[in-house]
């Protein structure tokens, strides 16, 4: 994902001539310095200053520029108040593009790696939370969000990128998400490489005479209100599964909507603590417990309490 973000902000870079790329020293490792290669005199390194990062950003903005921000999810939490008061409070149209985020640091330990970050930036107003599923979605989602007018958080992770959207058509748009797999049982929702384990317990519950339907809720906020209310009443029963804690990511804001729209069964899949060092982010999806194996034990359970 990180090499497709990297080639896409050249792409994007040669057909907008206002767009500036601002990094905390961390260009190489999110691919940002491609774009620095091409067009270095729009390509800022800030140093390891992640508040001045984004007040940098805000002025550029402010003076016209398209400034993407690009740097470690993580990190940029640092700078959260000053993405609130200086970004978000003058709803301003910097661009904030992270990358390994959730467990894909794995080895660097909890220090790195950021379980709160979505529920950190969807309170914030005037600020949209994207979280695409794989290289092709990034494809298909990056301009967009370029060219789309405010403040927006748009989160990656490192090197580990199954393909999950290869061989399904749809045309991104910011607040819609998208059906992976049709059923009428139970619907399985979420967004990022999690979903990956989505599609494969959905085929092992085929197996058991259970037909899940899988959303991808790349568009956290603004989110797909419409679609999740249809699959609600669709199904009746929805399992949300995020790499994110539970607490404020994408279950969440699913039951949000689902708790004024359509009332139904829930469960959850992330964590709920902080991350450790690994050998894989794999390796820690599975200790966490946000797997295929859990989407099944937990279908199972609320097909159960339905009788």
């Amino acid at each position: 994902m990180r090499n497709t973000l990297g080639n896409k902000l050249i792409e994007i870079g040669r057909s907008l001539s206002d767009l500036v790329v601002i990094t905390a020293d961390v260009g190489d490792s999110t691919r940002a310095s491609r774009f620095g290669e091409v067009f270095p005199d729009r390509y800022f390194n800030i140093g390891i200053s992640e508040q001045d990062l984004v007040g940098f950003s805000a002025g550029m903005a402010a003076a016209g520029f398209r400034p993407l921000v690009v740097n470690f999810a993580m990190f940029l939490m640092r700078a959260w108040e000053q993405i609130r008061n200086t970004v978000c409070r003058m709803n301003l149209n910097v661009k904030f593009i992270v990358t390994h985020a959730g467990f894909s640091d794995a080895g660097d330990g909890s220090s790195h790696q950021v379980l709160e970050d979505i529920a950190l930036m969807r309170v914030l107003p005037n600020m949209k939370v994207i979280v695409p599923a794989d290289a092709k979605d990034i494809e298909r989602s990056l301009e967009k969000v370029i060219n789309s007018n405010g403040p927006v958080y748009y989160r990656i992770g490192r090197d580990y990128s199954p393909s999950i959207t290869n061989d399904v058509d749809y045309e991104f748009e910011i607040g819609k998400g998208y059906v992976l797999r049709e059923g009428e049982d139970i619907t399985i929702a979420g967004a990022g490489v999690v979903l990956w384990d989505a599609l494969k317990a959905a085929e092992e519950l085929k197996d058991l005479g259970i037909n899940c339907a899988v959303i991808n809720v790349l568009s956290i906020k603004p989110i797909d209100e419409d679609l999740i209310e249809y699959y609600a009443r669709k199904t009746g029963a929805i399992i949300t599964i995020e790499e994110h804690s539970i607490y404020g990511g994408i279950g969440s804001a699913i039951s949000e909507v689902t708790g004024k729209k359509y009332p139904v069964p829930m469960g959850f899949i992330g964590t709920n603590s902080f991350g450790r060092s690994a050998k894989s982010q794999r390796e820690l999806l599975d200790k966490y417990g946000i797997t295929s194996k859990a989407i099944i034990e937990k279908a199972l359970e609320l097909v159960k309490r339905r009788g």
